[in-house]
């Protein structure tokens, strides 16, 4: 078995066990809040930049015991905005290296088989250029492959969330969590991939919705595989075509494949219903 395949199945089995090392026996987080010197607990906000951050301190010690059982370093970035979040590097052999980046996000609570979605990276220079430092730990091209380490959880009504209270610590148990009912998954991100940008103006790649398709990898470029999720995302929105006497700037997966004259059907659109209840759109 290849070195990829044999990280991967390592990393899948790993992440099976987490929902139950960070969860009651209800579903719900175990983490409760923040505690100082006085024993007074203060709950955490939820803020999804917060809780994704706290999720990662959470989940650390036991990503750090994974990495030495399986013969892995880990290296982490050297800035805030760097990627990935996580650079595994083999003890044998450093020139074998995996990038993880974390990825939480919460179920519509109107359409739970859908998530907020995320973004999977920048398409900007470490990206375009494969050999770049820039904004990234090793160049893009140095690691073997490029996994997304994601969570998907249910967010507690606000109703049941009173961030203005303080706690004692005979009072833990009554404190809400923020969040429960948790999903972990790991995938390379090429595979959910969606052709639209993550977040407004940034150059950041996004992600489907559809939770189940996130699940099993279905994104819009799986069957067409991660040269196409790489050649359209390294020219986003650089590539024109002449339609009806003017020019049109290329932003959609379909019109990208026309125009490398590849095979149209191999594009997954997007899923925005529930698997029981297909309605594909483009």
């Amino acid at each position: 078995m290849k070195t990829k395949q044999v990280f991967e199945k390592a990393l899948q089995t790993f992440v099976s066990t987490l929902q139950q090392k960070i969860s009651d026996d209800d579903g719900k987080w175990s983490i409760k809040g923040f505690i100082d010197t006085y024993k007074n607990i203060y709950t955490i906000s939820a803020d999804t930049k917060i809780v994704s951050k706290v999720l990662e301190i959470h989940l650390f010690p036991l990503i750090l015991k994974f990495a030495e059982e399986n013969d892995y370093k880990i290296v982490l970035p050297e800035h805030q905005n760097y990627y990935p979040d996580i650079s595994f590097v083999s003890k044998s052999d450093e020139n074998i290296r995996f990038a993880v980046d974390f990825k939480t996000t919460y179920r519509n609570p109107k359409k739970p088989y859908l998530c907020n979605g995320f973004t999977l990276g920048s398409h900007g220079a470490y990206f375009t250029d494969r050999q770049s430092t820039k904004n990234i730990q090793f160049p893009y091209n140095s690691y073997k492959g490029h996994y997304c380490l994601g969570i998907i959880y249910d967010r507690t009504s606000s109703r049941d969330i009173d961030e203005t209270k303080i706690y004692t610590l005979d009072k833990l148990k009554s404190i809400s969590s923020v969040i429960a009912n948790f999903q972990f998954f790991v995938v390379e991100k090429w595979k959910i991939a969606s052709d639209k940008s993550g977040s407004g103006n940034t150059a950041n790649i996004g992600s489907i919705n559809n939770i189940e398709d996130i699940i099993n990898g279905n994104g819009m470029f799986s069957k067409l595989g991660e040269e196409w999720f790489d050649d359209y995302w390294i020219n986003y929105k650089k590539i024109q075509i002449k339609q009806n006497n003017k020019y049109k700037t290329i932003t959609n997966l379909k019109d990208f494949v026309q125009y490398r004259k590849g095979d149209v059907d191999l594009i997954v659109n997007k899923n925005n219903r529930s698997n029981g209840n297909n309605k594909n759109e483009s």
